[in-house]
């Protein structure tokens, strides 16, 4: 089975918006039908966020939770990422965070994000899996 990078905008949407189509996949990665990769900085992305829109403890208990989701191997930001990323920023006008986490896709051998940020779309040998609202 393939390897996905997955954006931790999924991870948002289902714990702030209860988005269905984003706890669709959530259940597809606990029950082992898709394997998954993120980058260790989606952590602090996904709490950084839940606590911006919501409050300190709420976004304690969420961050703990995706630290043990099930099926989700976390990848080291090294050197080589944040390298890829900035050669993403210049080529692509990416957002610094949306770099790193396309440069850690691609390194690691990843053809396909599942994310609902459009600003991957424009990312040469990176297909985006979209969410159906």
């Amino acid at each position: 089975m393939k390897e996905i990078y997955i954006d931790v905008s999924i991870f948002i949407q289902a714990v702030l918006r209860d988005e269905k189509s984003c706890r669709q996949i959530l259940s597809r990665i606990v029950n082992n039908e898709i394997k998954v990769i993120t980058s260790v900085l989606s952590w602090d992305e996904l709490v950084y966020i839940i606590r911006k829109f919501t409050n300190k403890d709420i976004a304690i208990v969420e961050g703990e939770k995706f630290l043990r989701f099930p099926n989700l191997t976390f990848i080291s930001a090294k050197k080589e990422v944040i390298n890829e990323a900035q050669q993403l920023v210049e080529k692509y006008n990416l957002q610094p965070r949306d770099a790193i986490h396309a440069a850690t896709a691609l390194i690691n051998g990843c053809t396909e994000i599942i994310s609902d940020d459009s600003d991957f779309d424009k990312v040469k040998g990176l297909k985006r899996i979209g969410i159906i609202n």
